[in-house]
């Protein structure tokens, strides 16, 4: 079976790692613990390497600086095989940076600063649009404007759009994303578009049935961490229970999730299948630290699902 082709419009950084045992209150300063670490990462960047690393065939729209860090940015995608083509380099703007707290556990706290990943433009997307995807990823995190762009054009095409809710603001205006695939915020941002913290079954459906009637959507699957995934279609619902691991940093575990899910609904079209699929990807990720360090391979997922079937 040919490989379907992502694309994947989102942002890039390099993140600055740092060890706390907690996150310290206004005026209050604590000591780190271990090494403290440069990694590549951000959420376009994560999904896009997920991706890569699960099978699919992705392109990557982005931006980073002429500088180093981009320089090393642009290496590391070669290598895990993302098709670089449109990353534009910036002269005007520094490679974005994110500032990630880890506490001990495992929750983490992130500070970004956008760098050259604010002057992704209409046009940077529309020549994207060149390389013939199957489908397109994106996340709020990349801005609104290019967010929109990119649900425009998905939907002239007649592409299957995927989002990522994340970074979620509560003006965001969903009614003009036009026709979504899979919507799929976290707890919190679910929180923030609909008011409503998916904390019960029922809870998860009255923010799924808001969103619903916000934006033009197949589906939305909210992401819930540990407990799993909730899917709802418009008319039925349902919990696919999470994998458990013993998580040591959450970093990218979401934005792996959302990738993960893509890539199995490209090769199966069953939206259970994807879920599932999603969270195993999404647990996996969990148990090692950092970024795009963390985002496990296709075959190391296929284990993982075969050996929690037979415990």
């Amino acid at each position: 079976m040919a490989r379907k082709r992502l694309l994947t419009v989102g942002t890039a950084n390099i993140d600055f790692l740092l060890k706390t045992p907690y996150v310290p209150s206004c005026g209050e300063t604590v000591i780190s613990e271990g090494e403290y670490a440069y990694v590549p990462g951000e959420k376009g960047a994560n999904a896009a390497v997920a991706a890569a690393r699960l099978g699919s065939e992705v392109v990557f729209c982005t931006r980073v600086g002429d500088d180093a860090y981009g320089d090393r940015l642009l290496r590391l995608y070669a290598e895990n095989g993302v098709d670089s083509r449109y990353i534009k380099v910036d002269c005007a703007e520094q490679t974005g940076l994110a500032i990630v707290m880890l506490e001990r556990t495992g929750d983490n706290r992130i500070i970004v600063f956008p760098g050259a990943n604010r002057n992704i433009n209409d046009t940077d997307i529309e020549n994207s649009f060149l390389s013939y995807p199957d489908a397109v990823l994106t996340q709020f995190e990349c801005g609104e404007k290019q967010v929109l762009t990119a649900a425009r054009i998905s939907a002239e095409q007649g592409l299957p759009l995927f989002i990522d809710a994340g970074p979620a603001t509560p003006d965001f205006p969903l009614s003009k994303l036009q026709r979504v695939e899979v919507f799929s915020p976290n707890e919190t941002e679910t929180a923030v578009l609909t008011g409503i913290r998916p904390n019960t079954p029922d809870d998860c459906l009255r923010a799924s049935i808001k969103l619903c009637s916000k934006v033009d959507m197949k589906y939305v699957v909210l992401k819930l961490g540990e407990r799993g995934a909730f899917i709802y279609d418009g008319k039925y619902c349902d919990i696919i229970e999470g994998y458990e691991v013993n998580a040591i940093d959450t970093t990218a575990a979401g934005d792996a999730f959302t990738a993960a899910l893509a890539v199995e609904y490209l090769r199966t079209g069953d939206i259970y299948t994807a879920v599932k699929y999603g969270n195993a990807v999404g647990a996996l990720t969990t148990t090692k630290v950092g970024a795009l360090n963390s985002l496990p391979r296709e075959a190391e997922v296929r284990k993982f699902m075969a050996d929690q079937e037979t415990e």
